[in-house]
């Protein structure tokens, strides 16, 4: 009885778990270049009541032994790094990537770290930086009084100053891929950090070796979706209700026990 009773925990646990991430899927569905996560689970270990191939009589062994499970538990959350949709913007210094890589960006301290959100704004410097502040890598300063910026799909970035008829390039912006780009390590404000099951960053040309193409204009949504992430819900909220309701019954039967034996 006891056992049950922990194996049932280890399923309200892991639902739990499960309910959570399905809750950040949902509170993130319009944040620019976010990456739904996905609950991975694996059982707990099996306790050997009988084994199984043990003999039953000189010619004899069993075909089938019991075996019993002691639960479930989270192994691990996954991020699931497909395209989201390109809206448009209008927005000169809006940019996109139509394909795999990551934006790089320059933290306060120095790190390096990667996005998918090309919301970029200028700084008071004309530098090109992040909603935070965060400068773009490699730099690229728009000069004082440009009137148009174009940047192309390889992310060349070229502006056009008064008096010139011509546009003159200012800088080219980088993408990063990764072996396993779902093994970055996110830290809020979209943005990751490299990590040891990332791999380290391939920097090159945007379009180029299988990089994403750049698209001035456009941000890339969410890639959640939520009528999917509602029948996850549902579907988490019944296994939830059943494993409840497996510790009521077990506690029925132990008060049952305790009253009448």
């Amino acid at each position: 009885m006891t056992s049950a009773l922990h194996i049932a925990r280890s399923g309200i646990d892991a639902q739990d778990m499960r309910m959570r991430i399905i809750s950040n899927n949902l509170a993130n569905v319009n944040t620019t270049g976010f990456k739904r996560d996905r609950a991975d689970f694996e059982s707990l270990m099996y306790q050997n009541f009988s084994q199984i191939g043990a003999p039953t009589s000189d010619s004899t062994e069993r075909s089938t032994g019991l075996i019993v499970g002691t639960g479930v538990k989270t192994m691990g959350s996954e991020r699931m790094t497909m395209q989201g949709s390109l809206q448009q913007t209008g927005n000169a210094l809006d940019i996109a990537l139509d394909g795999p890589g990551y934006f790089m960006v320059s933290l306060p301290d120095g790190t390096q770290a990667y996005t998918r959100d090309g919301a970029f704004r200028l700084s008071e410097e004309g530098e090109l930086v992040t909603s935070a502040g965060y400068r773009l890598e490699p730099q690229i300063t728009i000069p004082q009084g440009t009137q148009s910026v174009s940047i192309g799909e390889d992310g060349t970035v070229s502006v056009t100053l008064p008096g010139q008829a011509d546009a003159t390039d200012v800088g080219r912006i980088d993408v990063a891929t990764f072996v396993n780009d779902a093994g970055l390590q996110p830290i809020g404000g979209n943005l990751f950090l490299e990590s040891g099951a990332s791999g380290t960053a391939q920097v090159g040309t945007p379009g180029a070796e299988g990089r994403g193409r750049v698209q001035q204009g456009s941000l890339e949504t969410s890639n959640v979706n939520i009528v999917e992430e509602l029948v996850n819900m549902i579907e988490t909220q019944r296994a939830y209700e059943v494993n409840s309701k497996v510790i009521s019954t077990v506690d029925g039967m132990l008060r049952y026990v305790t009253q009448n034996i």
